[in-house]
């Protein structure tokens, strides 16, 4: 039977920066795929905040799905009231005619920081109410447990450190509104086993399933895989390969700093974001490291299988680690830092390495590059767990049989039926 959901998000293609807007777009054409209605509602005036243009890279949308742009004449004034009063503002009439009348089975929220929220989590009617954490803006005001924007987070220091980000705090986090949005949410999805506990610690207590975001399957591909050399990527030579946002969180600086030392291989770094200028200043020297900018994911599927390895050196918490689990998918290994979610990947696939520092990192960089059989035979165990643990249809599976679970439950769902789908 045909369902009708509704998808609440602050960033949706081609209107994003990051994983979370192309995993809610990966969702809601897999839905649609499979003759589902989706809708979807997303804050062009958010996007504006960072990037008045337009945006570089077109999408296209399934015919069963329907996008609706919230947008108006003073964008940074309409997203900056929403983020300080936690409520929709000047968005509530058309979220209302938007909610209230789809008649969803299922609305689903994911980051919806400058749509209203929490106030918004109570909005709309239907039969099923999910979350995702995409990140933990549940629990931290920056959204990414990154302290003073040098260290993650191990003990809280909420305000001074939003001040420190030079973001204006928000009173209506120390009301319980949190609390009370989620109330109305039946259950919440978190990628990793790590963002569960997190989420836990820092008090939430809402059902919570552990689901893994999933990534496209992909065509086999003649030959062998990953980093074969001279030829197999966009230029002649083996390179390593970031794929993500250009912040200081993300850790690519101790990419480049790396790189000023090692020149065995080139770093090609995909992706754009607000500490790009300071990334390209400190490598205007290095010849061998070489920024794309931004790059539609259907083109990213050379690149991922024509590199050594995917390098993930995030000094953050990550929820999931979707660049390494893309990497895998494409029979590629990841090089990941041992922090939050990112361990995770590489312990269940036996597809890569953790590093605790650079040293570690170049260790491994330089025993995948120089040992071709390694590389393949990680490339091999990497796809193999993937097509298990990240697939499309798992996914799906999964997250329709959530859905299934929930039908015909009230809001505030009655936990005595819910511990079957907890644990790790």
């Amino acid at each position: 039977m045909a369902l009708r959901f509704c998808m609440v998000t602050t960033f949706y293609p081609p209107y994003h920066f990051g994983g979370d807007g192309v995993f809610v777009y990966r969702l809601s054409e897999l839905l649609a795929g499979q003759g589902h209605r989706v809708d979807v509602v997303h804050s062009v005036d958010a996007y504006r905040l960072a990037h008045p243009a337009e945006p570089e890279v077109a999408f296209t949308h399934h015919p069963n799905v329907t996008v609706h742009r919230l947008e108006t004449r003073r964008p940074s004034l309409s997203a900056l009231a929403a983020h300080q009063l936690g409520r929709p503002g000047v968005y509530r009439k058309r979220l209302r005619e938007i909610l209230q009348g789809g008649r969803y089975d299922v609305i689903h929220y994911h980051n919806v920081s400058l749509m209203g929220a929490p106030a918004v989590l109570g909005m709309g009617s239907a039969a099923v109410k999910l979350y995702t954490t995409h990140e933990y803006w549940l629990v931290c005001p920056t959204h990414v447990l990154f302290k003073f924007d040098r260290e993650a987070c191990a003990r809280r220091q909420c305000l001074a450190c939003t001040l420190h980000s030079k973001r204006p705090p928000q009173a209506w986090r120390y009301t319980g509104a949190v609390r009370r949005g989620l109330g109305h949410v039946d259950c919440l999805l978190v990628p990793s086993k790590f963002a569960i506990e997190r989420h836990r610690e820092a008090g939430i207590d809402r059902p919570m399933v552990h689901l893994p975001h999933f990534v496209p399957e992909v065509q086999e591909q003649g030959g062998e895989v990953s980093g074969e050399g001279p030829g197999d990527g966009p230029d002649e030579g083996s390179y390593f390969l970031y794929v993500g946002r250009l912040e200081k969180l993300k850790g690519v600086q101790d990419l480049i700093r790396l790189f000023a030392g090692y020149r065995a291989a080139r770093l090609l770094i995909v992706g754009e974001g607000t500490y790009g200028g300071a990334l390209r200043e400190q490598a205007k020297d290095l010849a061998h490291v070489k920024f794309l900018g931004k790059v539609h994911p259907s083109e990213l599927a050379g690149l991922y299988r024509g590199a050594v390895a995917v390098l993930v050196p995030s000094l953050c918490y990550e929820t999931f680690g979707l660049t390494a689990a893309e990497a895998l998918t494409h029979g590629t290994p990841a090089i990941v830092r041992r922090i939050g979610a990112l361990t995770e990947i590489v312990e269940q696939s036996g597809g890569g390495f953790a590093f605790g520092d650079m040293t570690e990192c170049r260790d491994a960089m330089e025993r995948l590059r120089s040992d071709g059989l390694r590389r393949r035979e990680m490339g091999r165990r990497g796809r193999g767990a993937a097509a298990g643990l990240w697939s499309p249809a798992s996914h799906l599976e999964q997250y329709l049989g959530i859905v299934e679970r929930f039908s015909g439950s009230q809001s505030a769902v009655s936990r005595r039926a819910f511990p079957a789908l907890t644990g790790p």
